[in-house]
């Protein structure tokens, strides 16, 4: 059940937060802005993720070879050089990428 219906696109949520949160696409509303630059964000954890250009911080780092990244996306997408997994594949041809974007762009 997802009792708070956003009144905008009526999208429904389990937690009043989430509506709340969910709203800020509709009302454009940045509140967590990076003291370093003013750049805004909606998202908290995108502020976060933003400030580690500024800071350089790399917490999540690749097993297999040591590499260090600022965010946890970009080591899942690079253990895929490791492992061979390509999860993204064509409907069409059938030709699999390891990336969304490289799937796009084909």
């Amino acid at each position: 059940e997802k009792p708070h219906e956003c009144l905008e696109c009526g999208k429904g949520f389990k937690q009043r937060r989430d509506l709340i949160t969910h709203q800020r696409i509709h009302t454009g509303e940045r509140p967590y802005e990076c003291p370093q630059c003013g750049k805004s964000f909606s998202l908290r954890g995108n502020l976060i993720t933003h400030q580690r250009i500024h800071t350089g911080e790399r917490p999540y780092k690749c097993s297999q070879c040591g590499m260090c990244f600022s965010q946890r996306g970009h080591l899942i997408s690079h253990q895929r050089i490791h492992t061979g997994e390509r999860p993204h594949e064509c409907g069409e041809c059938g030709m699999s990428f390891s990336r969304q974007d490289s799937l796009t762009l084909h």
